[in-house]
């Protein structure tokens, strides 16, 4: 077995990654550490109080995290862990497991999750590729803290653009040709995906989702080709211009009583302008610009009204304030399903387009039964490639 080649960030090379194994028992948690010490410098704790106490006074890059600890279930932790510590990723090895809880755990932001007894090369490669997404998220952190170009001038966000990918897509690459790094360019998805996650995990949840819901309602809707990829794509960067707010975090919205979330009012017209560069379909940058657009024209940032606002911009309006309504999030309570479907349809003819609502109930009724292992499973790769 051989070292883990560590790609350099393009400021700097990292020592070792430190690793903190949390686990109660002592056979597997030493286990686990002989295994990791070639490769990683190596913490240990044996519950959720100690490990707690580790990250509060040592960097860690990565927890190798049992779902059973003695004084805390390791869900329970995990959320805790990203959500005061959301640079450090999680990597669930358990001998408990079963498919809802690997859902639950890649939901509240787990890398991976590994059976025991589980296949040591298996669990070094996925310790390193999440380690390597580290490092990918933590350049774009550092971008984004440091920058405000991203919502300049054209000319400033065309420039941030270009050192974002470069660097991007030059970490755990070998020296290619440029054609190679051009080809690889242009596929953006995962570059937005991780622009997403650097800035909330919970936020690029939410942003699956409702690109998830908005296909629902799609497949119902005589769209062309381009139109149904163009709002699965913009349904997904809705709230990109999210990322211009410096405390962003997507489980502290509050709420408003028509069940939208009450966020800056300029992140419309900011995540439109970000993304300008990027030559999507325009059809993208409307759904960015128009997904907080209200039927009655109360809306924002322009206060169109009726069919003065763009189709698949008013679809993303019902998709994104269902899930704000359902959504479960660290401290949130969420509506039932059938709760919130009543909920929107009370803001037809006000809100939401009457037609599209209607259309949305009946959606939302016949896959009510899957629809939470639906949307739970969704993913940025069931967005279509542009």
């Amino acid at each position: 077995m051989t070292t883990m080649s560590m790609a350099a960030t393009p400021e700097s090379t990292k020592a070792k990654p430190t690793v903190l194994v949390v686990d109660d028992e002592a056979g597997p948690r030493d286990a686990l550490k002989v295994i990791l010490r070639p490769f990683f410098d190596i913490r240990s704790a044996e519950n959720a109080k100690a490990a707690l106490e580790i990250l509060s006074e040592q960097q860690i890059d990565l927890i190798t995290l049992d779902q059973k600890l003695p004084d805390r279930h390791g869900m329970d932790l995990l959320q805790d862990i990203k959500h005061d510590h959301a640079d450090i990723e999680v990597i669930i090895i358990t001998g408990y497991g079963s498919l809802k809880s690997a859902m639950e755990g890649l939901r509240h932001g787990a890398a991976g999750y590994l059976l025991k007894p589980f296949n040591v090369t298996e669990l070094i490669t996925l310790i390193n590729q999440t380690l390597e997404k580290k490092q990918r998220l933590d350049f774009i952190r550092k971008i984004l803290q440091s920058s405000s170009d991203l919502w300049g001038s054209e000319q400033d966000s065309t420039h941030i653009w270009q050192t974002l990918k470069a660097g991007y897509y030059s970490i755990g690459k070998k020296a290619q040709s440029d054609a190679a790094l051009h080809q690889e360019d242009q596929d953006l998805l995962p570059l937005l995906s991780d622009i997403l996650e650097a800035k909330d995990r919970q936020l690029l949840n939410h942003s699956s989702r409702v690109s998830f819901y908005a296909t629902l309602m799609a497949n119902r809707l005589n769209l062309t080709i381009a139109e149904q990829k163009s709002l699965a794509l913009g349904a997904f960067l809705h709230d990109f211009g999210q990322i211009s707010l410096t405390a962003y975090r997507f489980s502290d919205n509050q709420m408003l009583p028509s069940g939208e979330a009450a966020a800056c009012k300029e992140h419309p017209d900011r995540g439109a302008r970000m993304i300008l560069p990027l030559g999507l379909p325009a059809e993208v940058g409307q759904i960015v610009s128009y997904h907080h657009e209200r039927w009655d024209g109360q809306g924002y940032p322009h206060g169109l009204q009726g069919e003065g606002i763009p189709l698949l911009s008013r679809i993303v309006c019902i998709a994104q304030a269902f899930d704000h309504l359902t959504a479960e999030t660290p401290g949130s309570s969420p509506l039932s399903i059938d709760d919130a479907i009543r909920q929107i349809s009370l803001q037809s003819h006000t809100h939401f387009d009457p037609m599209l609502t209607d259309l949305f109930t009946r959606v939302m009724n016949e896959c009510k039964a899957s629809l939470p292992a639906m949307a739970i499973a969704a993913s940025p790769s069931s967005v279509p490639e542009t």
